[in-house]
């Protein structure tokens, strides 16, 4: 039996141990090519597995390497032993430890942590906002002791267009500031509401003005009037032009979230033009990570992440 006889048989044998297809985690192995960016893939991928008890958040370090990752983003949101704990200083500390000897372990980098459910950055209440920036600092501080290198937070709260921007400015520009001794970046996403709006969420990062507060542009993450779901079940009646902000947002940011839906025949992403987006990456000089997030129905979610990996690997070697 020759080497590559042994790897393959070696490959199949985990395979089959796994919970994942031997199909899938050969394509995964294998689909690897040279790129002008790095992949990273999102937790948000892998969340309806971890919510119904089928992994453990603190799998996703070696499901990330097996599927050929070299970064990993986190959620917070995904950890119920922190985000349910009674002592959440202490179990932010044992996050912090665990995931720092996962990614060690399987040799990936810590990218980012996207922050939910921490208060309203932009709300109209001086109190939640003074609140929901102290939470964020916490994180800020986890960040830094993982060596990543941004937090990802939202800009909810006012919807009034100028209070909004006003908020938003005046949370980031603290949030800024306080991160700017440890390395790590203040990114927003277009994630719903005014922010899928790139040309809103530019205007805030602007006025900010302070090196380290950009943007986590996403794909798909454009439709300002319904829900997350509707750029998939294509029914969003407020779209903004995704290519648009992808290209509005590139200039200042500090990372980029490859969201996909559904894939055709070939492969490719039937609701975005990932060989279009990947363009406009590229010719803006983007050499970063990019997040791989799928957030679809009718792949499972092992099969969608392994599908979007292909494709951005597909894209690049064409564009």
């Amino acid at each position: 039996m020759n080497l590559n006889n042994l790897t393959k048989t070696t490959l199949l044998i985990f395979c089959f141990l796994s919970q994942f297809s031997c199909k899938n985690e050969i394509k995964a192995q294998t689909s690897n090519q040279e790129t002008f960016f790095k992949t990273s893939l999102a937790q948000w991928s892998i969340h309806k597995s971890i919510w119904e008890g089928k992994v453990s958040p603190y799998d996703f370090a070696k499901i990330a390497h097996d599927l050929g990752f070299e970064g990993l983003e986190y959620v917070n949101a995904l950890y119920s032993d922190v985000t349910g704990s009674q002592d959440k200083a202490s179990a932010i500390e044992e996050f912090i430890t665990r995931n720092n000897e996962l990614a060690a372990k399987y040799n990936l980098k810590n990218v980012l942590i996207m922050i939910d459910g921490e208060g309203n950055l932009a709300s109209s209440s001086i109190e939640e906002r003074k609140l929901a920036v102290e939470n964020h600092k916490t994180w800020i501080e986890a960040a830094s002791k993982m060596n990543c290198s941004a937090i990802r937070v939202n800009l909810k709260g006012e919807k009034e267009i100028e209070n909004w921007i006003k908020y938003s400015v005046e949370s980031l520009k603290a949030l800024a500031k306080y991160a700017k001794p440890m390395n790590i970046n203040v990114i927003v996403e277009n994630h719903g509401g005014l922010s899928s709006n790139a040309s809103l969420v530019m205007k805030v990062i602007n006025q900010v003005n302070l090196e380290n507060c950009g943007t986590l542009p996403d794909f798909g993450n454009f439709c300002m009037s319904e829900g997350y779901g509707a750029l998939r079940d294509r029914n969003c009646r407020d779209l903004y032009d995704p290519y648009l902000g992808i290209s509005e947002m590139l200039p200042r940011a500090f990372g980029l979230s490859a969201k996909s839906y559904e894939f055709d025949s070939n492969g490719d992403e039937t609701v975005l033009d990932y060989y279009k987006l990947l363009s406009i990456a590229k010719d803006a000089g983007y050499t970063g990570y990019i997040g791989v997030e799928y957030e679809g129905n009718k792949l499972s979610e092992i099969d969608g992440i392994i599908a979007t990996k292909k494709l951005l690997e597909k894209a690049a070697s064409k564009i």
